[in-house]
């Protein structure tokens, strides 16, 4: 196929789907006013987290050449696939998935930024989503992280996490993360 045909294809496909997006949105708008009322939810679940495992759910994408010698691991990159459950148990009902990146970002202290999505799959929210950006200084007992938006039953999401480490296992690299989300949304 030439480069004019790939080209006229595109733009096919993208004033096809247009209209259909579109009136997803205008639907959207017309069932709930210009922005609609305002709720709050409270969520708990578990992040299960493991990078040594023969299926990690967090791989290393990019590290600086003075990464390895650094205390806090500045410079580290990774992608995040973890899984959420509604208990600790990694048996316990399966939520969704954390998709997302996370960074060393401090030379002094062990702590990541994470831009990650909170992708639910299962329960009362399937379909939805949460997005996450923040400074994780998951070496502390009790972190803030902010919630910046959100689709689905959290469209306009905002609001914040507070997390703690449920469990760590330094040896084996598994982590088990509780979170308790307080997110506005409409």
């Amino acid at each position: 196929m030439g480069l004019v045909s790939l080209r006229f294809l595109c733009m096919v496909l993208v004033v096809a789907v247009t209209p259909i997006a579109q009136s997803q949105v205008d639907e959207w708008h017309d069932g709930h006013g210009a922005v609609g009322t305002e709720k709050v939810t409270r969520l708990h679940f578990y992040m299960h987290t493991s990078s040594m495992t023969k299926d990690p759910t967090v791989v290393t994408m990019a590290e600086a050449p003075t990464t390895k010698d650094s205390p806090s691991s500045f410079g580290l990159l990774g992608m995040t696939d973890n899984i959420l459950t509604e208990g600790p148990e990694p048996t316990s009902t399966y939520l969704g998935r954390a998709q997302g990146l996370l960074a060393a970002s401090s030379r002094e202290e062990w702590n990541l930024v994470m831009a990650t999505g909170f992708v639910f799959k299962e329960g009362s929210f399937i379909g939805s989503s949460l997005s996450v950006l923040g400074r994780n200084t998951f070496m502390d007992s009790i972190r803030e992280l902010p919630v910046v938006g959100g689709t689905g039953a959290f469209r306009f999401g905002r609001g914040f996490a507070a997390v703690q480490t449920y469990f760590q296992n330094t040896t084996t690299h598994e982590l088990i993360e509780e979170f308790h989300v307080t997110v506005m949304h409409y």
